[in-house]
Parts: structure tokens; sequence; C-alpha cells
């Protein structure tokens, strides 16, 4: 009997030291990208196009980081990426959980078609709506304006979804009926009773909605001219404006345009965990 579990338990920590090893190189695989960015932000341009080309960092950082100083207003593209981002990762949330909340679990009339509708708009690709979304804004008067951004991106049909179908899955009928029994609204119901059950969806959706907005740039070059109110993926483009390319300059704005948003993941990753973590103590 003893000499079974020695070896259960052998098979068992051998398995587990394969499954770590294999999670081991995929972090270092995925990491490895970020890694060579910054060892390229770190160089000159004869350093770069080396063969066989540097692997280890140089002695380049702040020169190259003040060459992207030098050429655009980084720092204040870096909070009109943040006010941006920020506001519409903060509308999608609230109004996108809002209207999963009525699709999953109120009645009325027309609601299988109307979500029908939104999975439908889903399947239609961006670009599509590029020129009439423009037109709107213009007619507006919105051009070089923050809120030609903001306001489209509020509401989107992959956040109604995914807050729908977490609703209708992680929140029981029964507390719901319960709270319109003590004579909650539907908006009391909603904010005291739903939102705490699913913050592990918010945080998710965050994740991923700020990811997207952060990144975006097809929209906020077609809307934004004046560089005073450029995004920072907008100021980066025009880093590649030269007629000789400075790798190490391009890669020095990549890189740090690119630590906010790891701090940011990292924080949501970290609610998301703990989220989860709080939910199953509760149950």
């Amino acid at each position: 009997m003893k000499k079974n579990t020695e070896v259960s338990f052998k098979k068992f920590s051998f398995t587990k030291a394969l499954v770590y090893l294999f999670l081991i190189a995929a972090a270092l695989f995925s990491l490895f990208p970020f890694y060579y960015m910054f060892v390229m932000s770190t160089r000159l341009n004869r350093e770069i196009n080396s063969v066989p080309p540097p692997f280890a960092p140089g002695s380049e950082l702040v020169s190259n980081f003040q060459k992207v100083l030098d050429n655009i207003d980084f720092f204040g593209a870096m909070g009109n990426s943040l006010i941006v981002s920020a506001s519409i990762t903060f509308g999608v949330l609230f109004l996108c959980s809002l209207a999963g909340f009525a699709f999953s679990k109120l009645n009325f009339k027309g609601k299988n078609i109307l979500f029908t509708i939104v999975l439908i708009t889903m399947m239609v690709p961006p670009q599509l709506g590029l020129i009439p979304q423009y037109y709107i804004i213009t007619t507006l008067g919105w051009l070089n304006d923050l809120r030609a951004i903001i306001v489209p991106g509020l509401v989107n049909a992959f956040g109604i979804f995914w807050m729908r179908q977490y609703i209708a899955e992680g929140v029981p009928y029964e507390i719901v009926e319960a709270a319109k029994i003590d004579g909650c609204s539907n908006f009391r119901t909603y904010w005291n009773i739903v939102v705490p059950m699913i913050l592990p969806a918010f945080a998710t959706l965050g994740i991923i909605v700020f990811m997207q907005v952060w990144n975006d740039f097809l929209w906020p070059v077609t809307v934004l001219r004046d560089p005073a109110i450029h995004t920072i993926q907008v100021a980066l483009r025009s880093l590649n404006d030269a007629r000789q390319l400075d790798y190490g300059m391009i890669m020095s704005g990549t890189f740090w345009a690119t630590v906010p948003l790891l701090i940011v993941f990292l924080m949501f990753n970290k609610l998301f965990i703990q989220s989860i973590s709080e939910g199953a103590v509760k149950s």
C-alpha cells in the first residue's frame, strides 16, 4: 500500500513538474517580444541592424526617449489616451451591464428580436461604418474633439452579449424576484443586487475594452487632426514620417506607451482573481 502511494506521488509530481515547465516556457516565449522591444529601445540603429542582432540591453534608453519627446507630445498623447480609454471603459461597463440585465432578467415586448439585432451587428465589420459614422461626427461638429471617439464607443454589441450571458447564468432569478417582492425598482435591483455579483464580468470586460481602445488607430487618426489631441497610437505614427527610420526611437516610444497598458492589465487581473475568490467564499 505504501509502495503504491509512493509511485502515485512520484507520478503526480512528475506530471506537475512538466506542466509547470510548459507554463514557464510559454510565459517566456510570450514575453520575449516585449523584452526585445525594450532591447531595441536601448540601442542605436547601427547596433539594431548588426548581424547577429543584440539580445542584451544597451545604454541609449534615455537618449532614445529624449528623441521621442523632441518629436511628439508624448505625455500629452498618453493623457488623451488615458481619458478616452477610461471614459469608454466605464461607459461600456455601466451601459452594457444595464442592457445585459434587461435582456436577461426583465420581460418586455420584442426582447428576443432586439437581442438578435444586437448579435447581428457583431457580424458587421467596423470598417463598413467608418463613412456614415464620420458623416455623423462632422454634422455634430465633433471633428478634432475627443467626444468623436468617446461617444460612439460607450456601448458595444460584444459587451451587451457578454453581460447578458453572465447575468443569465450567474444571477439566480429567485434573487431578482425576491428584490421585487421587497419593493425594489428595476434599477435598484440592478445596482444593489446584480452589480456586486458580476464583478468578475466587469473585470474581464474592462480588460478587453481598455486594451482595445488604447490600441485603436483607424478611427482616432480619421477624426483627430490636431496634434494637441492625438492619442498615443496616432502620435507614435508620426515617428515614422522621417526619411531615415530611427528604430531605437520608435521602439522607445512604443515601449513606454505599452507600460501603462500593462499596469492597467495587472490591476484588472488582480481584481478579477479577487472577485472570483470572494464569490467562492460567499457561495
